[in-house]
């Protein structure tokens, strides 16, 4: 009896150590740091519009010939046409204008037709193997006289009729929204994108700023208006698992890229995951066209980079591919 066990303490002993020491080495893998991710190519970039309609024969020529010169250049990717704000009575308003313009104002159906002349245009033109999906854009500014719901709900249906017009070809169509703290209360953009998801199984973009939220590393929650971080994380990931984000990385200093990494990790944080990262949106050419752009004008490689490094940066943001990048222009 006596030998026995010692021939069990001579086994015990050993096993100890090498559980111990296994146990040391998982903890030691578990604080190392997450692997960098791995190069990746500049995916080059897609050109969006702001598209100010009138009503007249011409938004229908131009709408066509866009689609037309991203055929050309033969680069698949989503691509936002943005029609500015919904108002009372089924509306646009041309985008850059407030409630008080005098700028015209056409039935939102118009959009559905200018959709449809963009894909024409775009199948006729396309090289390659190219792809697009054209993301149908509105903002949330809530001067329109509209709900966010209603104005959500309504959008949901323009995009689902554009998508029945334009299928079977190299176009699909999807929904995109331009939230941006300043211009409407979290709640009606909240509205506005619980509509739009529960309206239509369509992807739905988000183009959307995070206007005065904090960077990545603070301890602050607020941003401009009486936003949160879960406002911005909510009508940008949160609402659906159908949102995809090209968020506005206009600013040179990178100062948006940390915006969106804060966002992120607030979801990441908090149980609504860390946000789906479609791709960045840049407004060079806008400001080429239009100037006023101070330190607000990267280029489309610059925006990219940015959004990528920054995210890439942080283990609890860490996205390792951004697919798609995006240029806004006037028409």
């Amino acid at each position: 009896m006596p030998p026995a066990r010692r021939t069990h303490c001579a086994r015990s002993g050993p096993a100890r150590r090498t559980g111990a020491a296994l146990a040391g080495a998982a903890l030691a893998l578990a604080l190392l740091p997450a692997p960098a991710a791995a190069h990746q190519a500049y995916p080059g970039y897609t050109v969006s519009r702001y598209v100010p309609l009138s009503g007249a024969a011409s938004d229908i020529g131009a709408a066509r010939s866009a689609g037309c010169s991203e055929g050309e250049v033969g680069r698949s990717g989503p691509r936002v046409l943005f029609f500015g704000t919904q108002e009372a009575g089924g509306e646009l308003r041309q985008p850059g204008t407030s409630a008080g313009s005098g700028t015209p104002r056409v039935p939102a159906d118009r959009a559905v037709q200018a959709a449809a002349a963009w894909a024409e245009g775009f199948e006729d033109c396309a090289s390659g193997g190219a792809e697009a999906v054209l993301a149908l854009g509105v903002n949330n500014k809530s001067d329109g006289k509209v709900s966010g719901s209603r104005a959500g709900s309504a959008w949901a249906d323009l995009v689902d009729r554009a998508a029945a017009r334009v299928s079977g070809g190299r176009v699909s169509v999807a929904g995109a929204v331009d939230a941006e703290p300043e211009w409407s209360s979290a709640s009606w953009a909240r509205a506005w994108v619980d509509a739009y998801t529960s309206g239509s199984s369509t992807r739905l973009y988000a183009a959307n700023s995070a206007g005065g939220c904090p960077q990545y590393g603070s301890s602050s929650t607020s941003c401009n208006n009486g936003w949160s971080l879960s406002d911005v994380h909510y009508v940008s990931a949160g609402a659906s698992n159908r949102i995809r984000a090209v968020p506005q990385i206009y600013r040179t200093d990178g100062t948006q890229a940390r915006q969106w990494a804060a966002v992120s990790a607030w979801g990441a944080d908090h149980g609504g995951g860390p946000v789906r990262f479609a791709g960045s949106m840049s407004q060079r050419i806008a400001c080429k066209q239009r100037g006023g752009c101070e330190r607000t004008d990267n280029t489309a490689k610059a925006a990219w980079t940015q959004l990528r490094e920054e995210l890439n940066s942080h283990p609890d943001t860490r996205i390792g591919d951004l697919p798609y990048a995006t240029d806004v222009r006037w028409p």
